[in-house]
């Protein structure tokens, strides 16, 4: 094992902990990352409706133009934790921005729906690299009892840019002269910005092990969870729930996941180890990650069609209306994080945000075409705070109870469980909206159905050229149907809570996580 620089003594380290001023520094191109990679999610979803219409796809293409980029990025997600832990993690940060931007053009320039689920993909890898090295280089920089600040800040931006993506998204598609491909290009100048920065500001020893990346477990992973999410997005439209295909997808999905457990447990060097589940604190963390991920996600994904399809806003207005979400996420977010750092005590924030991001999901169950701006706004509001107290603080939680050599694979393997459960969310939930507007719409219109706009292939609506007394029956549809997919969420946010309710609270450790690893290696060598 050799390293690029010297490493501190247990007793040398605080006196060589990175400086505040420094360690601001090198979270300014961290942040403008991680904004973009989310924004690449998020921007695009008051965009869809307008995208889906022009290039002439159908419900199933909606869910995944956003399906396909949590996909990639949930699936490399571990390894680029596990390649964190061996090589460069600047180098890799970089690289990730640098996909993010050739993912961003291809989509920007893209011909058809085709093309622009591929540059999903592309730009997924980049964004699962983003999510998976930024609490990474922050848990190496910055000790757990001083992370809660800047974590509240990264959650207060990754919670802009996951809600105020779509109010971007709006604007773009409702400016004339710019459009719905600037959604995709708009983040490239930003990207490029990101990638200067940490060129300037971020430095960390460079450690290079003698070991090896598991790239088959890292196959298989992505083998069983991508087919497992292919099933679910499919099932109910393309072909029945209790069909052959259902049992081939399912079925292979299962025996490759099993296998790739079995391959991970004889591994020198596994992409996410086994024992790190041993661990209750880590294993309760990902139970509730996966939950919170499923709800969400699978949630909050399908509120800009409810709102241009349902309520008959403008894309702008969507936009607008997400709003209260981000106030709530931002505010609860940040506050959280500066008393966690100055009290040094975080399960009561993690506690309250399950509490109130079940009453959110609970509010938005009841959510019709006639429910009001205002109460829309407290609902989101709600739903906002709590996912603000709750996301961060369980990667916290984690961190602070592993050892240091385990810190890139810990809060890799949690980001990797919060996006498979969004990812199933968008995909299961998409496929539940599809189905329920289909039926329905079939029901009340009958042979006008498929031109009305119903779910699976037929296209998503265009209310603005349909009669007033079709344009009222699909928009009872739809937001019913929405209003369904919140519903099915609260008991996962509830089995969440309760997750959260059994993680012990231990005292937050104030080294760092490259002092933490210096002191271990210390220990190590005495023996």
């Amino acid at each position: 094992m050799t390293t690029t620089s010297a490493q501190p003594g247990p007793e040398a380290a605080p006196a060589e902990r990175t400086s505040r001023r420094k360690v601001l520094q090198a979270l300014s191109g961290l942040m403008v990352g991680m904004f973009v990679s989310i924004l690449a999610s998020t921007v695009v979803a008051n965009a869809l409706p307008r995208i889906i219409t022009d290039l002439n796809g159908s419900q199933t293409v909606y869910t995944w133009i956003v399906t396909s980029e949590l996909l990639a990025m949930t699936a490399t997600v571990p390894l680029w934790g596990k390649m964190a832990d061996l090589y460069s993690k600047k180098l890799l940060i970089q690289l990730s921005l640098g996909l993010f931007v050739a993912g961003s053009l291809i989509a920007g320039l893209t011909p058809n729906v085709e093309i622009l689920i591929v540059s999903r993909v592309v730009q997924g890898i980049g964004a699962g690299g983003m999510t998976a090295l930024s609490m990474v280089v922050m848990a190496a920089m910055i000790p757990p009892r001083e992370l809660g600040r800047y974590a509240g800040i990264f959650g207060a931006v990754f919670g802009i840019g996951t809600v105020a993506g779509p109010l971007i998204g709006g604007v773009l598609v409702d400016t004339s002269w710019l459009g719905w491909r600037w959604c995709f290009l708009f983040g490239v100048p930003f990207t490029i910005v990101a990638i200067i920065l940490l060129q300037r500001t971020l430095n960390l020893p460079v450690v290079r092990k003698d070991v090896k990346v598991d790239y088959l477990g890292a196959l298989l992973i992505t083998v069983g969870v991508s087919t497992l999410l292919i099933w679910s997005s499919l099932a109910g439209h393309q072909f029945a729930w209790g069909s052959w295909w259902t049992v081939g997808l399912v079925g292979g999905g299962v025996i490759v996941l099993a296998l790739a457990v079995w391959v991970e447990s004889r591994a020198s060097e596994p992409i996410i180890p086994l024992y790190l589940f041993r661990n209750r604190t880590v294993a309760l963390a990902t139970v509730a990650s996966v939950l919170v991920g499923v709800a969400m996600f699978g949630g909050t994904v399908f509120l800009s069609q409810y709102f241009q399809v349902a309520l008959g806003k403008s894309p702008t207005v969507a936009g607008l209306m997400s709003l209260p979400m981000v106030f709530g996420l931002l505010i609860s977010s940040t506050v959280a994080g500066q008393l966690i750092t100055k009290w040094g005590r975080w399960k009561g924030f993690l506690v309250a945000g399950g509490v109130t991001m079940l009453a959110g999901m609970g509010l938005l169950s009841t959510i019709d075409g006639q429910t009001s701006t205002v109460l829309l706004g407290v609902y989101m509001a709600v739903l906002g705070i709590g996912v603000g107290m709750l996301m961060q603080n369980l990667v916290l939680a984690a961190q602070n109870d592993v050892d240091a050599h385990d810190l890139g694979v810990t809060t890799s393997a949690l980001s990797f469980f919060r996006s498979m459960g969004g990812t199933i969310g968008v995909s299961a939930l998409g496929a539940v909206l599809a189905n329920q507007v289909t039926s329905q719409l079939t029901e009340r219109l009958g042979p006008l159905a498929a031109g009305g706009g119903g779910g699976g292939e037929a296209a998503v609506p265009d209310i603005s050229t349909l009669p007033a007394p079709v344009v009222r029956i699909i928009q009872d549809v739809y937001a019913t149907a929405t209003a369904d997919l919140f519903l099915i969420g609260v008991p996962l946010t509830a089995l969440a809570l309760v997750a959260v309710l059994f993680i012990k609270e231990k005292p937050l450790n104030d080294l760092s996580g490259e002092e933490r690893l210096a002191q271990e290696r210390a220990v190590a060598s005495s023996h």
